[in-house]
């Protein structure tokens, strides 16, 4: 049965090797949440012109973006961390991991990695879908 966690990460252009660095890692060398191996799958870049999008123009952003089988998200986001971004203000990482409903979104400042929204609800919260809509 697989575990997938959604993963988007938007960046400054001149941060393309870093990204592609951890793809690569993704697919090679990234531990698993609950069972022994590496490798939970990989990104791909999603904003290039061969990519399609609403509206007249193409996007004006770089974002790469994967489906993560069984990963280990902490051992993700800490090797995210500890990357060399050359622009780490701009760099953004949306997750959604299995049973959850929305993308958190972390940011590094000042060397960490930390979540931005939301902040609530959270899945748990008995408000955030009710069962009577």
């Amino acid at each position: 049965m697989s575990w997938v966690a959604n993963m988007m990460v938007s960046i400054d252009p001149d941060d393309r090797s870093n990204v592609e660095a951890l793809s690569e890692w993704l697919r090679t060398e990234a531990p698993l949440r609950d069972k022994p191996g590496r490798g939970c799958g990989f990104l791909r870049e999603i904003t290039g012109q061969d990519t399609v999008w609403g509206g007249w123009k193409y996007p004006e952003c770089d974002v790469w973006a994967g489906a993560l089988n069984h990963a280990s998200l902490r051992a993700v986001l800490d090797h995210i961390a500890r990357m060399p971004w050359r622009c780490p203000n701009a760099l953004q990482v949306f997750v959604m991991d299995q049973e959850e409903f929305f993308f958190r979104v972390l940011m590094l400042r000042d060397g960490e990695l930390r979540q931005y929204a939301p902040v609530t609800p959270g899945e748990e919260d008995p408000d955030f879908c009710p069962d009577d809509l």
